[in-house]
């Protein structure tokens, strides 16, 4: 009644699990680049960035190259075991940029096309933001695919219906998560839950009114929301409750129907003016979405400072003549070329010493004179 999709990035757990579809984001690469086992497909991104990159290219911008194609050897990997899709997401940081995200999308499908897989077997992932929404408008005319996500509220699944794009993941958990916090509640019952409410909505909402539009339940916290969204489109679940489920002996009773949905809310056209205005009255919807914008960045930025560390290890000697930019990396939080002493990671008294016309702010030059003679003699 439901099509199972594995939530993760572990290899393994697909492989046990064999579900039809799988979906990854930066912190579920994040977790599997933890894993010893997969080490080789990290090197293998590191030293093909680094070739097409060229020698002399800084460790930050071998390292963003690097990130899309450890998407992509992830998802290769991935479709080997799996029969149909995988969902690769695009930076989070370009969640409000159409164009950069519309760029991002078309070099991820590239890549995999690049690789002999088709569009058909491949999502691209981009956060519900209406700059995210209007980018997959112009993916999808262009016959690339694509699975909205970060997605908490009505007035977003409605837009992305009207953009037309193949697939949404609602996210139902972490819609329980605010609900719990706001209310002060420990717990919901299933069909109490605000999650699986949200979900049971829009997909009786896309059904009625003919949407073609995939409902894609995603970020579960118990087994009782999914087995709430039994007949869902698809469901996106994580090893650990997949586990449950498997171990679970109760009948399964299916709750929602895409041939007869329930009686849906009446069909309305959201433009941006109306999305804004429902994002505004939906606080939920407008608080998840900006902290899953920011857990997703600080998650690719955790990544890109892991492998900037990888990447020194792989180039030995050579990679202290990066270790300025990779300092850079690991302690401008924000990325705005500087680094003030709340985000310094090493001691006041280092950063005092770099800080040579306390102004408060470290900059780049200034860690090359701070550290420029122990860089040379490293280096030779």
């Amino acid at each position: 009644m439901t099509v199972v999709v594995a939530d993760t990035g572990d290899l393994e757990a697909i492989r046990k699990f064999t579900p039809r579809d799988a979906t990854t984001n930066p912190s579920l690469i994040l977790a599997a680049a933890q894993i010893p086992a997969y080490q080789s497909l990290i090197d293998e991104a590191l030293r093909s960035s680094r070739k097409l990159m060229g020698s002399d290219a800084a460790v930050e911008d071998v390292v963003r190259e690097a990130l899309d194609e450890i998407s992509v050897i992830f998802g290769k990997e991935i479709l080997k075991i799996v029969p149909r899709r995988v969902s690769t997401e695009v930076d989070a940081r370009l969640s409000f940029d159409t164009d950069a995200t519309i760029e991002k999308g078309r070099k991820l499908i590239r890549l995999y096309n690049d690789a002999g897989i088709s569009n058909d077997r491949v999502l691209i992932k981009i956060a519900s933001t209406w700059e995210g929404i209007k980018a997959a408008e112009v993916l999808e005319k262009e016959g690339i695919h694509c699975n909205l996500t970060l997605l908490f509220g009505f007035g977003q699944a409605v837009a992305c219906a009207e953009a037309g794009v193949t697939l949404i993941s609602p996210f139902v958990g972490r819609i329980l998560d605010w609900y719990k916090a706001e209310t002060g509640r420990d717990s919901y019952p299933g069909p109490e839950d605000p999650g699986v409410i949200s979900v049971t909505k829009i997909f009786n909402y896309y059904k009625t009114h003919g949407y073609g539009t995939e409902v894609m339940g995603a970020s579960f916290r118990n087994i009782d929301e999914i087995t709430e969204l039994a007949g869902c489109d698809l469901l996106t679940i994580s090893p650990k409750l997949l586990d449950q489920l498997r171990e679970t002996d109760a009948v399964l009773t299916q709750k929602l129907d895409a041939a007869h949905p329930t009686d849906g809310e009446a069909k309305i056209h959201v433009d941006r003016a109306t999305f804004d205005a429902l994002m505004q009255d939906d606080r939920m919807a407008s608080d998840k979405l900006t902290e899953g914008i920011k857990g997703f960045s600080k998650a690719i930025e955790t990544l890109e400072h892991q492998l900037a560390h990888r990447l020194a290890e792989l180039e030995g000697g050579s990679a202290f003549r990066h270790a300025v930019s990779e300092i850079f990396m690991l302690n401008d939080m924000n990325g705005d070329g500087s680094i003030t002493r709340d985000e310094w990671l090493g001691s006041d008294a280092i950063f005092d010493a770099l800080d040579q016309d306390h102004d408060g702010l470290i900059s780049q030059e200034d860690v090359r004179q701070g550290f420029g003679a122990t860089l040379t003699l490293t280096s030779v």
